[in-house]
């Protein structure tokens, strides 16, 4: 089945112990897409400027994205972030944002997008969450992300997207931010309280947890000899997990335990290299290779 996916395209201009880089293509639709597109047809919502040129694009072709929601503001410039790791590195030091063409960008779901089963709510605005929660009467199962500037800014509005929602992905901190519970097994329950079935937790090196109505499971990440740049982790490890549901066509609790895993190997090739190129050059082969080393490893 199709997914949908509403987020950002970026330019991401990046300093780890490793290197650096300045702005290469990112963005949480971007790293979404290339991970989810390895198992389902993904259809990309998000607003660049004229300064996006037709090679940056070069990135989605060839692959099972469809870009005709990936709006040109005319005049406009593109998203731009930068950032820096040092010490840990899952935590990045914003340097600079650029919010250019997002300051006003309202999510506009070319047909047939509204029908799509399968949708991931990037972070984004509350706000912007709920338009396109209003656009897409046919899901079936929609997940969000979200971060603590909301959670500190727009607090109700992120209440009542939780409400309408059937998952919710964050890390740890934005977690217990939103809950306030330090205990993080208190505040993953507290999350499904506020009306998710299924709320997932990142812990960057330290892997996943998952929250749900039935159960509690544990996943630890893929262990990877040296983590070049975590930027785009998280939206890869969504990209897998919500890929794998859609190729199913079915959300159950073995299908999200499977889904982690993918969605942990996305992540470990993201963490390889600077922006996505690792992730962009690693095949579905290499995706199973990975999954079955890693099923191997946790077993």
């Amino acid at each position: 089945m199709s997914l949908l996916v509403v987020g950002t395209v970026a330019y991401d201009s990046i300093e780890t112990p490793s290197g650096q880089v300045t702005e290469e293509t990112g963005g949480s639709a971007t790293y979404f897409s290339l991970a989810a597109s390895r198992f389902a047809p993904v259809r990309l919502v998000a607003a660049v400027g004229n300064d996006f040129p037709d090679e940056r694009r070069a990135i989605f072709a060839g692959r099972d994205i469809d870009t005709a929601g990936l709006e040109t503001i005319a005049d406009g410039r593109t998203f731009r972030w930068s950032g820096k790791y040092e010490g840990d590195m899952n935590v990045a030091e914003t340097l600079e944002t650029q919010l250019n063409v997002l300051a006003t960008f309202k999510p506009k779901l070319p047909a047939p997008y509204p029908d799509t089963p399968f949708v991931f709510l990037a972070n984004a605005a509350p706000a912007v969450q709920m338009e396109v929660l209003d656009q897409t009467p046919a899901r079936r199962f929609v997940m969000a992300d979200t971060m603590n500037l909301w959670i500190d800014i727009a607090r109700d509005e992120l209440t009542e997207v939780l409400r309408r929602v059937d998952g919710v992905v964050m890390n740890d901190e934005e977690a217990r931010s939103l809950t306030g519970e330090r205990n993080l097994i208190k505040a993953g329950n507290a999350i499904l309280a506020m009306g998710p079935k299924v709320a997932l937790v990142k812990k960057g090196e330290h892997g996943a947890f998952l929250f749900s109505t039935y159960m509690f499971h544990a996943l630890p990440a893929y262990p990877v000899h040296e983590v070049v740049d975590p930027t785009g982790a998280g939206d890869s490890f969504a990209g897998g997990l919500m890929g794998y549901l859609a190729s199913t066509g079915r959300v159950s609790i073995g299908n999200l335990k499977r889904g982690m895993v993918y969605g942990t190997v996305a992540a470990s090739f993201t963490v390889q290299g600077f922006g996505t190129s690792t992730l962009a050059a690693a095949t579905r082969d290499d995706f199973e290779v990975r999954f079955h080393e890693f099923l191997n490893f946790v077993q």
